[in-house]
Parts: C-alpha cells; structure tokens; sequence
C-alpha cells in the first residue's frame, strides 16, 4: 500500500468512529467526553490509534491491525453502529478482545486472559481516558491509575519500553 493510499484508509477509518459515536452512541454520555460534557467522543479513540502508529519500535503488523482496533474499540460497547463489512479478522478479534460490555470492573478481571496485543492496546485506551480524567473521584481515579500501571508494567516486559509505556507513567504520577 503506497502512503496515498495508507492516508485514504486512515481517514475511512477515522470518519467510521466519528460517525460511530457522533450519530449511533447507545446513551449520550457515549457521544461526549465527559470533562467538559461537549468534546465529541470519537477524540478518545482517534488519539488512541494516531498514538499508536507513532510507535516507532512496534512492529508494523501490530501498527496496522492496531490503529484500527483502536479507532473502533469503543464501537461495540458504546454505540448500535456495526464494524465495518470488510473489518480484517484480526481486528475484528481485537476489538471484540478489548470489548466489556459490564465496564471497568469486568475489564479489570478479565482482560488477563486475552492476548497480549489486546493487553497493549488496552493500555493506550486507559491512558486517553486518564488524560481527561478530571471528571473522576478520587478513589476512581486511583483505581484506573492501578490497573494502567499493571497493563505498563506488561507491556514493558512484552513489548520494550515504548513511548505509551512512558506516557503512562508521566500520566500516573499526576493528580488530578
């Protein structure tokens, strides 16, 4: 695929979640960021994808299926919209891996048993969602701080010491 190319497809991919969680969110807390109540949505997951592409120690298999798992990875969970028709397997996987329909709670649980990229990705959602966690309590806040310190502590020992590894622990020392 040559850059022009590459470009169209982000952007199809970017214009898929605004579209997700601009017109088909299940709530409309699912539309908003909820720090200011009028940010669209579809900021969190962009970051997540256009942060991962950044990733220049990552392999560019994980890069590839990866930014598209996290444009989409709140699609399921937050809004009626369906995934793409011609979704790749592999992402279609891991967004279906990143997915908790009960929340956080179940997240914290279950996402040890899912694969290692899922855990990575995971990672680059928990940061976004600490970035403008000043809407949190407290004990809230810590709790999230907790379980993305655990995913940089994984994805160090997995995956190297990546620049989201970095960030995460930059994002963890802050309080809100």
């Amino acid at each position: 695929m040559n850059t022009e190319q590459f470009a169209n497809e982000i952007k199809a991919s970017i214009e898929v979640t605004i579209d997700a969680h601009t017109h088909h969110g299940k709530t409309d807390d699912a539309k908003i960021r909820l720090w200011d109540r009028s940010t669209p949505y579809a900021i969190h997951p962009i970051w997540c994808g256009m942060t991962l592409l950044t990733e220049t120690s990552l392999a560019e298999d994980v890069r590839l299926i990866g930014y598209k798992a996290l444009l989409w990875h709140d699609i399921l969970e937050d809004t009626d919209f369906p995934l793409p028709e011609e979704v790749e397997p592999e992402v279609k996987t891991l967004v279906e891996e990143m997915t908790f329909p009960d929340g956080f709670e179940q997240e914290k649980i279950f996402l040890w048993e899912r694969s290692s990229i899922a855990k990575l990705m995971k990672l680059y959602d928990k940061v976004s969602n600490l970035l403008d966690a000043a809407w949190m309590p407290d004990e809230q806040w810590n709790d999230h701080v907790s379980h993305a310190l655990q995913l940089t502590d994984f994805v160090e020992k997995t995956y190297g010491n990546l620049n989201i590894v970095k960030i995460s622990r930059a994002v963890a020392v802050l309080k809100k």
